[in-house]
């Protein structure tokens, strides 16, 4: 530096930085611009087609094109998601599981969208993980592979082996780093910032803001997106699944390096095995993929309706099949799950009506469904669900039994016919979407889309059973436990109301209380019968109750209770009242 204060070249000192931020700035209203300009073209498109066209009576030509119109809307944000990276792929993944709002021309276009991008070259790596670490990689690691293993939209991941004393603390040495792409923090922001604006504007459009609440579902997803780019948050949302969910044979989560962990690089024990989807290396194994899809559908459903936590992005990257000796139970692989950003939690209002639904679904059950949908918060109570009950009917009678497979054979027509029906009932409705419900549908909608790779003949209600009957029997024992603490209550009031009756009987005679007539002395006498015959109705309705709510899970006792209300009923049905006998004591007045 020179006395004046400027650089030897004789520019200001921080020219470069002044350069590099505007620069960044740029690009980021670049990029910004980008996006909101694809969205209002789509919005513009559609609202010619799909509104003004068919208002002046030319819906025809509305519908002339359409197929091919929405597809090449889709390939036209697939080709922008790949070139901006950031959010964008993430936000296909997610429209491609909301089978509700989009066509279906526009969901299969969308499910070929892979979060799979250019890496970002090694010396720029290096130069966040040292910054982060604070120790060269050759400290920090005894090994660092320069190529990476998989490099998505935020992030990229380098195979590594930990350096002796690390290794010695952790029991492994082979590990996975993931480390995040250099200014993804600025790109996340700004795709955010675009989305919101997004949503600002389709919220002004009333068809739109009956049927969805569009800024709250951007703000959800921009609260998953911040935490997906905390690597100190997956490694706390790892080590909860490995406690909670992994048993050590069934289902088995990486091991997160802490003392290599910061908010932007996260190293895990190195769990690679056979990829999910991939059938030829399963069976080169001897596993076969139908015992997989079982497996996985098994524990996601677990994940979902059981422990409330569960794993919103279980697509066949983030899924391994890891062969090992037989255990205890003769298993001789283990379902293992990585990357634990995209993590979802559902609280017991909403797993309640979940298991509420599994079970309609087990059942067929229509109108058990459309309660179910209604008790999560899907549906508005004042929502008129008669036209959804029938669509929901019709699907259970003609499709609830058959495969994946099956369904192929199935004639085109009668699929667009019920689809139809379905997405006008639908239409007609009030929804809005309870919290973590968009990442609930994403990990259905990919647990059915890699079951039926794994297993063309996969059948997701026969999947689905095993597990319902199981709700089935916990709900059995809840109604037993209600059972009897409904004839704990009939008790207590048994046993309490005889001496309250004796009580006021002996105020009666004693003069206690007093009467202006003989006739209303009659009457009380009269009441008092009653009041004994009511009692013992009471409790035989309580027996008879207790013993059929107890008798599909204790038959014995069941029988026993409802053979004892005999007694009761007797009394209750006995005619007249008992009159007390008249004998010495205070005159009545």
């Amino acid at each position: 530096m020179s006395q004046d204060g400027r650089s030897r070249d004789g520019s200001a000192p921080d020219t470069s930085a002044r350069s590099r931020a505007s620069e960044t700035s740029a690009r980021s209203r670049a990029r910004y611009n980008r996006i909101v300009r694809f969205a209002t073209r789509v919005m513009i498109s559609t609202w010619w087609f799909d509104l003004f066209l068919p208002r002046i009576g030319l819906a025809r030509m509305s519908e002339r094109g359409r197929t091919e119109r929405l597809r090449r809307t889709a390939r036209r944000f697939g080709v922008l998601a790949v070139e901006l990276g950031g959010l964008m792929i993430k936000v296909g993944q997610f429209l491609s599981s909301r089978l509700d709002v989009l066509p279906p021309e526009v969901t299969s276009e969308l499910e070929q969208l892979q979060d799979e991008v250019p890496a970002v070259p090694f010396a720029q790596i290096r130069a966040l993980a040292e910054a982060e670490l604070g120790v060269p990689l050759e400290r920090a690691f005894a090994r660092f592979d320069e190529v990476p293993v998989a490099a998505a939209s935020l992030g990229q991941a380098h195979r590594a082996r930990l350096a002796q004393d690390d290794a010695d603390l952790a029991g492994f040495a082979d590990v996975v780093v993931k480390v995040q792409r250099p200014g993804i923090d600025g790109i996340v922001e700004t795709d955010l910032a675009a989305l919101r604006t997004i949503a600002d504007r389709l919220s002004r459009i009333r068809i739109v803001a009956d049927r969805v609440d569009v800024p709250s579902l951007v703000e959800e997803f921009a609260a998953t997106s911040r935490e997906e780019v905390d690597y100190l948050h997956e490694g706390v949302n790892a080590e909860r699944f490995e406690e909670e969910l992994a048993d050590g044979h069934r289902v088995a989560a990486p091991v997160v390096v802490w003392e290599r962990t910061t908010r932007r690089v996260l190293t895990l024990s190195d769990v690679t095995a056979i990829k999910l989807n991939d059938v030829e290396a399963l069976r080169a194994a001897g596993i076969d993929p139908t015992e997989v899809a079982q497996a996985f559908a098994e524990a996601m459903f677990e994940q979902l309706f059981g422990a409330g936590f569960f794993h919103a992005d279980p697509h066949p990257g983030n899924v391994f099949v890891t062969p090992h000796a037989p255990d205890e139970q003769g298993r001789t692989w283990t379902l293992t799950f990585i990357d634990f950003g995209m993590m979802g939690q559902v609280p017991d209002t909403l797993r309640a009506g979940l298991r509420k639904i599994v079970i309609a679904v087990a059942a067929r059950d229509g109108r058990g469904l459309v309660a179910g949908i209604q008790q999560i918060g899907v549906l508005l109570p004042s929502a008129d669900t008669t036209e959804l009950e029938r669509a929901l009917t019709a699907l259970f009678a003609r499709f609830g039994g058959m495969a994946f497979g099956e369904l192929q054979s199935v004639d085109p027509r009668e699929f667009r016919g019920f689809a139809e029906d379905f997405g006008e009932a639908m239409r007609e409705l009030p929804v809005q979407l309870p919290e973590n419900f968009l990442l609930i549908m994403r990990a259905v909608s990919l647990t059915s889309g890699v079951c039926s790779a794994l297993d063309p003949a996969f059948n997701i209600w026969e999947a689905i059973d095993p597990y319902a009957q199981k709700l089935l029997r916990e709900e059995s024992r809840n109604v037993v436990t209600d059972a009897a603490k409904s004839m704990f209550s009939y008790a207590k009031t048994m046993v309490g109301l005889p001496p309250l009756v004796d009580s006021v009987a002996t105020k009666i005679e004693g003069g206690a209380l007093s009467v202006e007539t003989p006739q209303i002395d009659r009457k009380l006498e009269r009441l008092e019968g009653l009041l004994r015959r009511t009692i013992a109705a009471v409790v035989f309705a309580a027996l008879v109750v207790g013993g059929a709510l107890v008798f599909a899970a204790a038959p014995p006792f069941g029988i026993v209770l409802m053979s004892v209300s005999i007694v009761p009923l007797a009394f209750a049905l006995r005619p007249g009242a008992r009159r007390r006998p008249s004998g010495p004591g205070p005159r009545r007045r």
